[in-house]
């Protein structure tokens, strides 16, 4: 087993890497104490068989540069591949603002090849590459020097297994003509925009029953004030306060540190020095508001609601397409972007591209009258419905 701990030896696997077409890749991470992902470790392989090509990089090593890396990250000519890669890129975009290309996530390869939702990299593993994964080690401080023998081959087994699972599910798209379908998924990895959360949106993962929009307006500076306060000092959100207590916040919104001092959920924290300053100014903020400047939650429709029959006929369609097309429901659409669907939202992913094809133009028509559903056997089809007086 190679362990990288030299910015030398990084760069002379990184160049053997770059004569082949694609480079597995994984990390091991921590973040329960911080904002941001503290990189533990890296694991990389290029074609090979076993342990043969794979190789595992100590970030944390001094004086150890992952420049080699990144230039191998920008290499166009070799594929990147990762396994449910969203928290693993963001650590790279986050270091230098770098997603790697081109791109390839077999969890979301797997669910366009029909192996169902946020498919796990064991299934894959055992499905395809007939590997038992141990996870004895799963749960290990990757942060601890040195790691045992143990926790150094579950690592690497991250990579091993996933040179036999790219390489049968990229077939397998190409075989199917669906490599265009991934490249629509990948394209929204490959945006950097993805791996940024803006104060100013933090409070839509949220969730409140209370309406009113004095509430909502103190919801929202709250949370604005938690991811800035949090982004900077980089410390988790429930650091500053958690979700509970921002909500009874926005309920009670107290005026002076004596009102603030009362609240039963905010932790000590919360109730002295600059966090404490940040609720009572975020509170003061929202209470300034004018009525025509109060927010207006995107998720409140006014004019136009959702009809629950139409939505459930979504959900049919969707299902019964879905299984006539092996790929997995939600990663054509949502429960919420069928229930926008039914409410006239046309703007969506789901009625875009290759979605649109298997799913979003019959949605359309379904909720125009022009098409219906009706059993066939085991099976659920679309029929084209006439119109009165025709």
């Amino acid at each position: 087993m190679e362990i990288i701990t030299t910015t030398e030896a990084l760069a002379d696997y990184c160049a053997r890497a770059a004569l082949h077409p694609y480079v597995t890749v994984d990390t091991e991470f921590l973040r329960e104490r911080t904002y941001y992902a503290r990189l533990c470790l890296i694991q990389l392989a290029h074609p090979g068989e076993g342990e043969a090509g794979a190789v595992i990089v100590d970030p944390l090593a001094e004086g150890l540069s992952l420049g080699p890396l990144y230039d191998l990250f920008r290499n166009p000519a070799v594929v990147k591949v990762f396994h449910a890669a969203r928290q693993d890129l963001e650590i790279f975009v986050v270091d230098q603002g770098l997603v790697p290309a081109p791109l390839f996530d077999t969890q979301v390869a797997a669910m366009v090849c029909g192996y169902g939702e946020q498919v796990g990299y064991e299934t894959l593993a055992r499905k395809i590459a007939r590997a038992e994964i141990d996870k004895s080690s799963r749960f290990t401080d990757w942060s601890r020097r040195p790691l045992s023998e143990a926790q150094l081959r579950y690592a690497l087994a991250d990579v091993t297994h996933l040179r036999a699972i790219y390489e049968n599910l990229a077939a397998r798209l190409e075989r199917t003509a669906r490599a265009s379908w991934l490249d629509e998924e990948m394209a929204v990895l490959a945006d950097p925009a993805t791996y940024r959360t803006d104060p100013a949106e933090a409070w839509e993962r949220v969730k409140t029953r209370n309406g009113s929009l004095r509430h909502m307006a103190a919801l929202i500076e709250l949370a604005r004030f938690r991811e800035d306060y949090a982004q900077r000092h980089d410390v988790p959100r429930a650091r500053v306060f958690k979700d509970d207590a921002l909500i009874e916040l926005a309920s009670t919104r107290p005026a002076t540190e004596a009102e603030l001092a009362k609240s039963r959920l905010l932790q000590r924290e919360g109730r002295k020095g600059d966090i404490q300053e940040g609720i009572l100014a975020a509170i003061r903020r929202a209470a300034d508001l004018g009525p025509a400047d109060l927010p207006r939650p995107r998720d409140v429709r006014d004019q136009v609601q959702v009809n629950p029959a139409l939505a459930e006929l979504l959900r049919v369609l969707l299902k019964a397409r879905a299984e006539a097309e092996g790929v997995a429901p939600r990663l054509i659409a949502t429960a919420a972007d069928l229930d926008a669907i039914a409410a006239g939202a046309r703007d969506l992913p789901a009625l875009t591209g290759w979605r649109r094809d298997v799913f979003g133009a019959e949605a359309i028509l379904m909720c125009e009258g022009k098409v219906g559903l009706a059993a066939k056997g085991q099976n659920v089809v679309t029929v084209r419905l006439q119109a009165p007086g025709s």
